[in-house]
């Protein structure tokens, strides 16, 4: 689907991150934590210090004696290596920042302490600032620092000796230095959602839903942020206890960046590759994707003339099967239905008080032809979706249901343009069915090019004002079945539901 750009790219909105394309110093990092979650210390302070650099290298985790104070609990040590755009004292002012968030006070040298952030290179800087020193005065004599560092650079070389790690640590004792485990990840004892669920039946659906997301949609000059929100199932065979919910967040984070961009041309194309990556990742047979955004338009109210920036929904479903992929898109459009049957009762009561004072039957037909009858109003939200591969406007879709209504709505209205809406409205009264056959038939008529298998599927619902129910209508099918009734006045048998046109049903 096409859409305009109402925003720069560089909204902000939704500032993009350029810290990877500025990140050009390379940074070593010694860490270190003994006091409370030793793990959760390490872990909150690399998730901190990624807002300042790009990480590329983790060592693995070892447990050391402490140094220069041996009346504490055991260090848990790693080193890590990566590019930051900040200047080095920008960096230990941040990396200190860091230290306090996570609980680190001021205490005697070399005491217990819930992280503790070095940097050990900076680029080959060799300098002495303030309290800054670079490279890290006493990291040739710590093998706590020296362990993790050859693990993950082994031929970096320091520059004020000129040696290399490597040849650093052959200098010192490694006494006190335990590796424990690979990297900050616990190994877990089983796979609970991969077993076997204690009543043996399948799930067309399970998956996690009301994930938002900034998205960049559209190409070159016509691209616009959205904030997007994700649905995401798959379906669960009868032998499997449960999906794995992390992985639909990682399918998601692993498609919204493969574009380096991060821009998509179309929402629909999102939804369709966001579905087949999940079958793929979850190993299932069937995925489903619902997007949801707004779609901001400006629009001039009829009368006044005044700007007005008017919301609509923005709608795309996707279905991926091993065998092959679906997708539909499609608009929410809120408007205004004006009651037929209620306007029929209108003009019957009229005829009867105009006979009643006395008026020829010339004047009561002229007089009612002439003025608007009274009705009562519902607010309408019509949802129209349309499976094709082929590009349609959004803009398209919009004025197309509006055109469906008794009338459009505004946000902003004058009182010249309510009277306007209102007359509007009253002049052409439709049901809740009215306004679904509307849509079907202004679908077939704009979009003649589209081919027979093409989907359509529209649900109209009104807000009653004297009713305590609402009204709901929906019609379907390829656009080769609403042409042959619509246009050609030959009956279907059945119509293709949505389910069905998807590959949903089995």
């Amino acid at each position: 689907m096409s859409i305009d750009a109402t925003e720069s790219p560089d909204s902000p909105l939704f500032p993009s991150n350029g810290r990877a394309s500025m990140a050009t110093h390379i940074i070593y990092l010694a860490l270190g934590s003994n006091l409370g979650d030793r793990r959760g210390n390490l872990a909150a302070a690399l998730q901190q210090l990624r807002d300042i650099m790009d990480i590329c290298t983790v060592s693995s985790i070892y447990e050391t004696e402490p140094v220069g104070f041996a009346d504490q609990p055991r260090f848990l040590n790693i080193v890590c290596s990566g590019r930051t755009s900040l200047p080095a004292q920008d960096f230990l002012a941040q990396a200190k920042a860091i230290e306090t968030s996570l609980g680190r006070q001021v205490t005697f040298r070399n005491g217990p302490r819930p992280i503790d952030i070095d940097i050990l290179f900076y680029d080959d800087m060799n300098t002495t600032q303030s309290e800054l020193t670079i490279p890290h005065p006493r990291m040739a004599e710590r093998a706590f620092v020296l362990v993790p560092l050859v693990e993950i650079a082994p031929d970096k070389i320091d520059p004020r000796s000129g040696q290399t790690a490597e040849e650093l640590l052959n200098s010192v004792s490694q006494d006190g230095v335990t590796k424990i485990a690979p990297n900050l990840n616990i190994a877990f004892e089983r796979d609970i959602q991969g077993g076997k669920p204690t009543v043996n039946v399948s799930l067309g659906r399970a998956g996690i839903v009301g994930i938002r997301k900034a998205l960049l949609i559209g190409n070159g000059e016509h691209q616009q942020w959205f904030d997007a929100t994700f649905d995401l199932y798959a379906d669960l065979n009868p032998t499997q206890a449960g999906v794995h919910m992390s992985r639909f967040s990682d399918a998601l984070e692993e498609v919204i960046e493969d574009v380096a961009t991060s821009s998509w041309p179309q929402i629909e194309i999102l939804a369709e590759y966001m579905a087949k990556t999940i079958v793929e990742k979850q190993k299932v047979s069937r995925a489903e994707v619902f997007i949801r955004t707004a779609l901001p338009l400006q629009k001039w109210t009829p009368v006044s003339g005044r700007r007005t920036q008017e919301v609509y929904g923005l709608l795309a479903q996707a279905v991926a099967t091993e065998a092959g992929s679906r997708h539909l898109i499609g608009v929410e459009v809120e408007g205004m239905v004006a009651c037929p049957c209620a306007q029929d009762m209108v003009h019957s009561f009229a005829r009867v008080r105009l006979q009643e004072e006395g008026f020829s039957q010339d004047i009561i037909e002229r007089v009612l032809d002439v003025t608007p009858l009274a009705t009562h109003n519902q607010r309408g939200l019509a949802t129209l979706l349309i499976g094709t591969d082929q590009n349609v406007e959004a803009k398209d879709l919009i004025a197309l249901v509006e055109s469906a209504m008794s009338s459009e709505n505004y946000a902003l209205l004058k009182r010249p343009d309510e009277l306007y809406i209102v007359n509007k409205a009253h002049a052409n009264p439709r049901f809740v069915e009215d306004v679904a056959r509307e849509i079907l038939r202004a679908v077939v008529e704009k979009y003649s090019d589209l081919p027979d298998d093409t989907f359509v599927w529209v649900q109209q619902r009104n807000d009653e004002t004297i009713h305590k129910y609402d009204v709901e209508a929906e019609g379907w099918g390829t656009l080769g079945e609403l042409r042959s009734e619509i246009l050609y006045n030959t009956g279907v048998e059945h119509h293709t539901s949505k389910e069905t046109w998807l590959g949903i049903t089995k």
